[in-house]
């Protein structure tokens, strides 16, 4: 290992393809409180034993490592992180670190309802919400019993409180209709949320496979042209949709295309597990484990070597479409 230049970090994650790094999906927990089928299957049990997870001290010293080496956008993710104890106070712990300007949060909205005004008391600004229905019915069979009205109640609290953008996540499957997709989208036009269609990606769920549900996310473009007339969009953030605005309005529906238009030469980001793993690429299995070092002692300038080195060897892309099964890793496991 090579002595780290501890003068300044700034700009410091470039990996061998010329991408910078400026973005950190931190997991705070493994556990969820929905069973989403392509995510955490029901009456899986193999979760993260709470001995492993990173502390709030570690996960805030590797942020801080991560801040100083020149990334500026966290968002906290699982499994459900509301489901984390304390979360809103970790939130400010992060929120307060220098160079961090942009903190997130990815959650069902479940648990949203009660903790929205604690949550943005502690510095988070923007959340994305995990919606694949607007059938209450439909809802409790892909979240494994999920109650719709408690994500729409989170929704509406978190408008309330002043969260901005709210963005809406629906996963593209084949059994839904057609239909329901411009359900959503009026929905999120009515309240001024941002939706995002993603395409289901096969992340290794045993039972009821993600795979088989696959659809290209074209069809849900087309079926919406028919009804609107779809502009490039201006919507810019941390992630890799891209955004089409409906004729007319100031609305703005993104599409995620992890398999039919990868998005890699782009990647800006890595994925801290709550156990302490830097998994480079969603769809690879390189990985840095940082709790080993954490726990050993390794100082301040040993960390941000370990991640400046780790970044070394970020592949240049994932193999979903080549290699589907390759990844045996649940969703949930990984971090969202």
């Amino acid at each position: 290992m090579t002595t780290p230049d501890t003068s300044h970090h700034r700009n410091a994650l470039v990996d061998p393809f010329g991408r910078t790094i400026e973005y950190l999906r931190l997991s705070v927990t493994d556990k969820c409180n929905l069973r989403c089928f392509y995510c955490l299957p029901k009456g899986f049990k193999d979760f993260e034993t709470p001995a492993n997870w990173l502390t709030f001290d570690e996960i805030e010293r590797v942020a801080a490592a991560f801040g100083e080496l020149g990334v500026h956008r966290i968002r906290l993710t699982g499994g459900e992180p509301l489901v984390r104890k304390d979360l809103p106070d970790l939130a400010r712990r992060i929120s307060n670190l220098p160079g961090i300007d942009d903190l997130s949060l990815s959650t069902n909205a479940t648990l949203l309802e009660q903790q929205a005004e604690a949550l943005y008391a502690g510095g988070i600004r923007r959340i994305n919400v995990s919606l694949d229905t607007m059938n209450a019915e439909q809802f409790s069979d892909i979240t494994g019993g999920g109650r719709l009205d408690e994500v729409l109640r989170g929704l509406d609290k978190a408008r309330q409180v002043g969260f901005s953008p709210i963005k809406i996540n629906m996963v593209v499957m084949k059994d839904t209709c057609l239909d329901d997709y411009q359900r959503i989208l009026e929905y999120c036009m009515q309240n001024n949320f941002t939706l995002r269609f993603i395409e289901t990606m096969p992340m290794g769920a045993p039972g009821r496979d993600a795979s088989d549900q696959y659809m290209s996310i074209e069809v849900v473009r087309e079926s919406l042209e028919k009804s609107y007339n779809l502009l490039p969009g201006l919507m810019t953030g941390g992630g890799p949709a891209r955004y089409y605005r409906i004729d007319g309005s100031d609305f703005e529906v993104g599409f995620i295309t992890p398999i039919s238009q990868h998005f890699c030469e782009s990647c800006n980001r890595v994925r801290l597990s709550v156990d302490g793993t830097i998994y480079l690429c969603l769809g690879q299995d390189d990985k840095l484990e940082l709790r080993p070092l954490l726990r050993d002692g390794i100082s301040d300038d040993g960390l941000k070597q370990a991640i400046i080195d780790a970044i070394a060897r970020k592949p240049e892309r994932h193999e979903f479409k080549d290699k589907p099964s390759q990844v045996v890793r649940l969703m949930s496991m990984t971090g969202g």
